[in-house]
This record gives structure tokens, sequence and C-alpha cells, in this order.
């Protein structure tokens, strides 16, 4: 049976595919802790585990593929099969890397999911997660991310109309020491309370929506004080207020105007399609409303400038792509080169010493024996080494498997089993492989 080499299988419950509750139901309690758990799984070798507020991944290494997609579901019971979407090897890794790079995310190119990346990379290093397979993925998926952000535009301007609400309130209003109301919990209203969160000077926020816990949801992805309510409180969250920004799916105002008489500054950004704030508010004395309108001068040249630039992200990330595929079969092409040698040496060992008892030479001689033997060798497996390489990059693993059986490290070994070749019999197809040459 063909030996299977190390490989990646990854899970994917994220925004593009699945909701805020199916999100939740997919994280575990800490990144450590389903690390941890995915480890006690049969055959798991390496566990690396990313939670975000927009997705819950987790990548495993197994020998047998069927036993990392064994894993994974395992850890993931309660999330119906609509919002997963499983990843063999090679897609694990694209999609590693362009998760890292900001392709992945609700604004992209966004700088955040790039620290929580590393944030992951820790976590698994914390609790022994990560082995050569992992570690050298995670990493270079970092330094794609690194790489996108530096060389390309993607992180540069607003996109999202959430980032585009509070860089137009940012130049209405003086936001320092101001508290602000974010109303809805989708992705607009998600991406607006993070833009909020990196804008330092806020004081305070606060988010509403009709589902409490899905407020509070938002509430906890942000490191400012935050709040969650119904939107029966908005009459007097507003009187607390200096911005609001809405972005509800209501299909009927949430605010009435006169939730806003007697208020003196505020500013409003309503994202909201229809509008979540009554037309007469905009006559009100003291209120600033702005709406979908106001925010696409805001979005519109960024918006081209990083579509732009995510193509120049995508080509980064197929590139070094390439390079982590070939790094991985050179790597695999060389544990089964390094036992090879190791089995040759253990023969040329045994050879000389058994040679040395019967012949009666002086140290130069023997010198020169051992230097005939180290050179035999090396040019007996120069061959079988290159065809080994050759052989990984073309994903030819029943080649490679064949060499593990010819060139096992314990063959040799007085408590061989039978089912390793004979001694005679290796040396045999050492000279063959040099007659092929």
């Amino acid at each position: 049976m063909t030996r299977e080499p190390a490989v990646v299988s990854g899970l994917s419950v994220a925004h593009q595919h699945a909701s805020v509750e199916e999100i939740d139901a997919a994280s575990a309690g800490s990144q450590r802790g389903a690390v941890e758990q995915l480890l006690e799984q049969p055959g798991v070798a390496e566990a690396f585990v990313l939670q975000t507020c927009n997705r819950a991944e987790r990548y495993v290494v197994t020998e047998d593929p069927e036993a990392g997609r064994a894993a994974l579901a395992a850890a993931t019971p309660d999330v119906p099969a609509s919002s997963i979407v499983e990843m063999g090897h090679e897609e694990s890794l694209r999609h590693l890397l362009g998760v890292a790079a900001g392709l992945e995310s609700l604004v992209p190119g966004e700088d955040q999911i790039l620290g929580q990346v590393r944030d992951a990379y820790e976590d698994a290093r914390g609790v022994d997660g990560l082995g050569p397979v992992l570690e050298e993925a995670v990493t270079k998926a970092i330094h794609v991310g690194e790489r996108a952000r530096t060389e390309t535009a993607i992180n540069e301007g607003v996109v999202s109309l959430g980032s585009a609400a509070v860089k137009l309130a940012d130049r209405e209003c003086d936001l320092d020491g101001s508290t602000a109301l974010i109303v809805g919990a989708g992705e607009i209203a998600t991406l607006a309370a993070k833009a909020l969160d990196s804008r330092t000077g806020i004081e305070r926020l606060v988010v509403a929506n009709r589902t409490v816990p899905h407020a509070e949801h938002v509430a906890s992805s942000v490191e400012v004080g935050a709040t969650a309510t119904g939107l029966e409180a908005l009459p007097s969250a507003v009187e607390t207020v200096d911005l609001v920004v809405s972005a509800t799916a209501s299909s009927e105002p949430v605010f009435e105007t006169d939730d806003f008489l007697g208020r003196d500054g505020t500013v409003v950004v309503d994202i909201g399609q229809p509008r979540d704030v009554p037309s007469e508010t905009d006559d009100v004395d003291g209120i600033e409303v702005f709406d979908l309108s106001d925010l696409e001068r805001v979005t519109a040249e960024t918006r081209a400038n990083r579509r732009t630039a995510a193509e120049e992200v995508r080509s980064i990330v197929d590139a070094e792509f390439e390079h982590l595929l070939t790094r991985y079969k050179r790597t695999r092409a060389d544990d089964v080169i390094s036992s090879m040698y190791e089995g040759a040496e253990r023969i040329k060992a045994r050879e000389l010493q058994d040679a040395f008892g019967k012949l009666d030479l002086d140290a130069e001689e023997r010198e020169v024996v051992e230097a005939m033997a180290d050179s035999l060798v090396n040019q007996l497996l120069a061959a079988p080494t290159e065809s080994l390489r050759d052989a990984a990059e073309e994903d030819d693993w029943t080649t490679i498997d064949t060499a593990l059986r010819l060139f096992d490290p314990g063959f040799g070994d007085e408590d061989t089993p039978a089912s390793i070749p004979a001694e005679e019999e290796i040396q045999a197809r050492l000279s063959a492989m040099a007659d092929d040459d």
C-alpha cells in the first residue's frame, strides 16, 4: 500500500457562507483549547485554529486525509453542513495565504486579520500544535500578509460602507471623547464598530439590535468599552450619544423623528436601505443626517484602487503558494533521501568493518578504502536522489513509496523484520541502479 505523505485538511465557517450564529457555533471557548482538542483526535499530528468575529477555521495535519476530515467534523458537530467549507491539502494552504493577505476579509486588505493570524500562531505554538508542515504554512501566510500590505495599496483608503461612515463622521464632528451608537449587527454595522474601535479617542460604544445577543457579539468584538441593548431602548440611547451609525435590514424606519428632538450637534449616518431614520429628521435643528448618497463619494475612488490592488495581491499569493508547495515536496523527498543514505551508510560501515577484520591495513590504507566506499555510496545514490526529488515535485508518491520500502532506515539491523529486503538484495539493487545510469 502506498504510504501517504503528511497532508493538511481544513474547515472554514466564515462570513461568506455562514451567519453570525453559525460562526459562533463553530467557535470554541479559546483558540488554544480548540487546538488541544484537535490534537487529541486520532491521527492528528499538528493543528491550527483561527477564530475571529467573521470566521472560525481549523486546520490539521494527518497521514490519511480521511482522518483529517473526521477530526474536523468531530470538532464542529453543531454546525450545519451548508455553512461549512471543507478544504483539501492545496486548497487549505492557498486559502490560509489568502486569509492573511486580506483577500477573504469583509473589507479586502483590512489590517486586523494579519494580527489575528499572528495571535493564532502563538496560541497554536503555545500548546505544541505546530510541526514542520503547519509551522511552514502559517509563517508563510504571515509573510504573504506583510507583503500584501507593504507592496500593494490593498489596505489604503476605505471601501466598506461601515468604514466609510466612520470616515465621514470623523470629518463632520470631533470624535475625541465621544460616545457612538451602532444600530444593527450585520456585516456593515460590524465594520462600522471596528472602524470606530480603531479610531483613537472614542470613549464609549453602544450597539443596538432587535436581537440583543447579536448586539452583544458585535460589542464583544471591539476593545473600546461597549454595551449592547435592544431597539426599544433607542430613544434613551440617542440622548447620550454624539454619533449614530445605523445599518439595519429593516423595511421600516427603526427611529422616529421625535427621538432626535432637543439634541444639538448629533451626527447621524444612515446606511439603511431603505433608510432607518425618517426623512423628516433631516430638517431637525442641531441634527446632521447623511445617507448612502453621501457615502458613495467617500468610497468611489478607493473602491477602484483596491480592486486593482487585490489583483496584485492574488499574484503574490499565487507565487508564494507555488514556493510553499515546492518546499513541501522537496522536504518530503529529502526525508526519503535521508532514509536512503542512512541505510546505505549502515551497509557501508558493516562491510568496511568486515573487510578491515580480514585485511592487515595501516591507518593510511584504511583511509583510502573508506574514501573509496564513501565515493561509491555517493555515486550510486546520486541518480536516485535526483529522481526522488523530481518524483516529489510531480506528486509521484508511488515512486517515493518504493524508495521508502527499499531504503527503510531500519534495514540491516539485527532485529530487522523479515519484510525488509536482505542485505544482498539491497546491494544488488544498488548495483542495478548504477548500471541503469
